[in-house]
């Protein structure tokens, strides 16, 4: 006859003292409370183990911490796993890693995993080094070191409270965008089942949009003047025009490189990697734009780039602030920047009457429908070849009327 084995009471447990071995106090059904010499009194659970049918056993921590009612709570929940054929030590020691990861996987950690795929995503690396940057500053110091699991929009909210208190709105809206893009990198990973964080720009002001200062085209003389009256490195003049007529953006003008530029066939192709919207532009280059690369060549003509910085290394490009520098030099900051060229030049093209679609490709903003914008690659290319070399005329007539009104 099978021995009864009498379920273990509080009195009992209370009362158990320890000797000089270990002994055992069973519960029944594999549950057991062993009492060390120690005085220690901790729950353990014998089982055969789903796979290969051996002994084993589990811990379910040390009494009182552990009740009674818990252990048998534990075994009951053990007796399930078995019952679903999961080994129960095993399925402890995995839910320990869990918690272990959950624990030690904070946004910071996140952030950099996240990071070290976005650099290599083709960014600028200036572009990279601000988007850290951002979350140094703005995140970090707030949430940086919670655990991922942890995290809710309230959290992310009052890290943004100061840039919102400073009036930076747009930053607000950059800041949350990379928080968002950490986020859901880790519900992608499987660390979290939901980003708390994707409505977060919800609790802030939208920000006011601001066009960027631009000249009417009537006023581009102006300009012109006003930089032959000062001293302003050759250059950094080129450079100006360069952006000027070929209607960049600043850093692809200042980053120009000679391996891009086909004297032959008049054309400048910037690679992808370089752009914003990450396709290649091929930008038909005017007369006037032609007269700048004869003018650099003895300067920068044995470097990489055609507008090499002017401070060592040499082998870097200027930086992309030197136009924005010089126009505030010449007095017209709050008036324009270097971005406003586009501007400029895309009034005066509109005004004149080419084709939008014309001037939107040379200004490579790209086109939403797929086929229209193979066809204007290929089409259009030519129509802005006579375009670009409208805009280069226009922009000497420029420089001739401040030279006239000089005299």
């Amino acid at each position: 006859m099978a021995r009864t084995t009498i379920p273990l009471t509080d009195t009992k447990i209370k009362t158990a003292k320890p000797t000089d071995k270990e002994y055992t106090l069973q519960d029944g059904n594999g549950l057991y409370l062993l009492i060390k010499p120690s005085g220690s009194k901790i729950w353990r659970f014998n089982y055969y183990r789903p796979v290969t049918k051996k002994r084993t056993l589990v811990s379910f921590g040390s009494y009182p911490a552990v009740s009674l009612a818990d252990a048998r709570q534990k075994r009951e929940n053990a007796k399930e796993l078995l019952a679903k054929g999961i080994d129960p030590q095993e399925h402890k020691q995995a839910e320990e890693q869990r918690l272990f990861e959950e624990k030690n996987n904070t946004f910071e950690k996140i952030a950099s995993s996240w990071f070290q795929i976005k650099s290599k995503s083709n960014l600028q690396e200036a572009t990279l080094k601000d988007i850290w940057r951002s979350l140094e500053l703005h995140v970090f110091p707030t949430v940086g070191n919670t655990a991922i699991t942890e995290l809710k929009a309230r959290h992310f909210i009052t890290a943004l409270e100061p840039l919102k208190a400073q009036g930076k709105l747009e930053s607000v809206k950059r800041v949350a965008q990379r928080i968002n893009e950490v986020m859901y990198y880790a519900v992608n990973v499987g660390f979290i089942d939901a980003n708390p964080a994707a409505k977060i720009t919800a609790a802030f002001e939208n920000p006011v949009v601001k066009n960027l200062p631009a000249l009417r085209p009537e006023q581009l003389p102006e300009l012109m003047s006003a930089l032959q009256g000062v001293n302003i490195e050759r250059q950094t003049y080129c450079l100006l025009q360069w952006q000027l007529l070929t209607m960049t953006r600043p850093a692809e003008a200042a980053e120009t490189t000679w391996d891009e530029i086909d004297i032959d066939d008049k054309l400048w192709t910037i690679p992808a990697s370089r752009m914003k919207m990450k396709r290649e532009h091929i930008i038909p280059l005017s007369p006037q734009a032609l007269a700048i690369l004869e003018i650099m060549k003895p300067i920068s003509g044995h470097r990489e780039h055609v507008f090499p910085s002017m401070k060592s290394p040499h082998t870097k490009p200027m930086n992309s602030q030197t136009v924005n520098a010089a126009i505030k030099r010449v007095g017209f900051a709050g008036r324009l920047v270097a971005h406003g060229f586009r501007s400029i030049a895309s009034t005066a093209l509109n005004e004149k009457g080419f084709p939008p679609d014309v001037i939107e490709a040379a200004l490579a903003h790209i086109d939403s429908n797929e086929v229209r914008r193979a066809y204007n690659r290929a089409i259009y290319l030519e129509q802005r070849r006579e375009m670009m070399d409208w805009w280069g005329e226009f922009v000497e007539e420029a420089s001739h009327k401040k030279t006239n009104n000089n005299k």
